[in-house]
């Protein structure tokens, strides 16, 4: 990736990350990041950034949510993502902003703290009991089905089986996408992070 030039403004995204509460800025400069809530302003050191942890996680049921998290050697995190919440029930979903955005952090971060942690994903303990448990709901699911319809309830067994399908949808990229990872420095993971520009 070619270096901006020297008069090229610095790397920014703006999200507001629940529906009722102020927009947050990130701005990238040089080796500092700063964040801007409106209430104060925030300039965090991106050699004290210890991991940096991508993770699928939706805002609602139609949502592809994806997140970004930095955690600090104080034990701090910094979390953002690619939704912004404009009302009560409306979002907006800027990926290719949100892939500039983050690529240019990892790698501003690699540069800063070569022994930082890049990763994907819960924390192992978390996501086996996420998938145990993801799977134990579609197995409920799978016999209500079958014992309505071996009772003859067929619009019973139908709504079971929409039920099933649904449910599958929605856990079936919740447990794939945020299986524990390792990854090399200052890699960005397309899976975690959309928005790549074609080529």
């Amino acid at each position: 990736m070619t270096s901006p030039p020297d008069d090229a403004p610095p790397p920014t995204w703006r999200q507001r990350p629940k529906p009722v509460g102020f927009e947050i800025a990130y701005k990238l400069e040089g080796d500092m990041l700063e964040i801007d809530t409106t209430r104060k302003i925030d300039r965090v050191r991106l050699a004290a950034v210890e991991q940096v942890r991508f993770l699928y996680a939706p805002s609602n049921l139609s949502s592809k949510g994806f997140k970004t998290q930095l955690r600090l050697s104080d034990g701090k995190t910094i979390t953002f993502g690619n939704l912004s919440w404009r009302s009560l029930t409306d979002m907006d979903r800027d990926d290719a902003g949100y892939y500039a955005f983050v690529h240019v952090l990892a790698a501003a971060i690699a540069r800063a703290n070569p022994r930082a942690r890049f990763v994907t994903g819960k924390p192992f303990a978390f996501w086996v009991a996420l998938a145990c448990v993801s799977f134990l709901s579609l197995l409920m699911l799978v016999f209500f089905t079958g014992r309505a319809l071996l009772q003859g309830a067929h619009s019973t067994a139908l709504l079971g089986l929409l039920l099933t399908v649904a449910s599958y949808w929605q856990i079936k990229p919740m447990v794939a996408l945020n299986r524990p990872r390792e990854l090399a420095l200052g890699e960005v993971p397309d899976d975690l992070v959309p928005g790549r520009p074609a080529a």
